[in-house]
């Protein structure tokens, strides 16, 4: 293991598709460490308490507690865990659920190795990571969500400033960095702004402020 290297935690029921992958990533160019594997969802949970891995690559469908069952427990015991959606097939429920569950990207698996590789140094640097049309997909999913212009009246000059970050894909370092402020500031402004906008994770106000983009 390298230090400064992203520690990298598989989860998929495919003994081929674990390996395949470890090998993938083992590349010194990429700057990840593989540190471990889980064949299901309970696997998965324990192993991401025991291993506290930067990044956790989330297969969907598993024998057992699913994916999705999975990224809600580890989300609820590491709040800050940073999951990869990884799978074989992009069905449009499964994939919902799973973003609302706190996932911070989606990838199929015949993703190309440097799109898997970038991908999972964007979610490691807390940028949720989706294609357009799933993000589409997902606010028409949740009409309830979409806000109009009014929902943004509460919002402080300085909150609207993060939420603009936050459209730009820029991390809680990359907006206190932009703002000149703490990192610790963006995180009561993130929390500020989860709360008057009634959504529930970092991942939706992610969502939201891509659809809302403040002029």
């Amino acid at each position: 293991m390298s230090a400064g290297n992203i520690k990298v935690l598989i989860v998929d029921d495919h003994t081929v598709v674990r390996k395949g992958l470890k090998s993938l990533l083992a590349a010194k160019k990429y700057g990840i460490d593989v540190i471990g594997e889980a064949s299901n969802g309970d696997e998965a949970v324990l192993q991401a308490e025991q291993l506290e891995p930067d990044v956790i690559l989330m297969d969907l469908v598993m024998p057992g507690k699913s994916g999705i069952e999975a990224i809600r427990e580890i989300k609820g015991k590491q709040p800050k865990a940073r999951i990869l959606v990884l799978t074989s097939y992009a069905e449009q429920d499964k994939v919902i659920e799973a973003i609302q569950a706190g996932a911070y990207g989606f990838l199929l698996k015949d993703t190309s190795p440097d799109d898997l590789v970038q991908t999972i140094h964007s979610v490691y640097a807390d940028k949720l990571t989706l294609p357009q049309e799933l993000t589409e997909m997902l606010f028409s999913q949740q009409p309830g969500k979409t806000v109009r212009p009014s929902a943004l009246d509460p919002l402080t000059g300085r909150e609207r400033d993060v939420l603009g970050c936050i459209a730009e894909g820029m991390s809680n370092k990359q907006v206190a960095q932009q703002l000149s402020i703490s990192t610790t500031t963006v995180r009561s402004h993130v929390s500020s702004l989860l709360r008057k906008l009634n959504l529930e994770n970092r991942t939706q106000l992610a969502l939201f402020a891509r659809e809302n983009r403040l002029e």
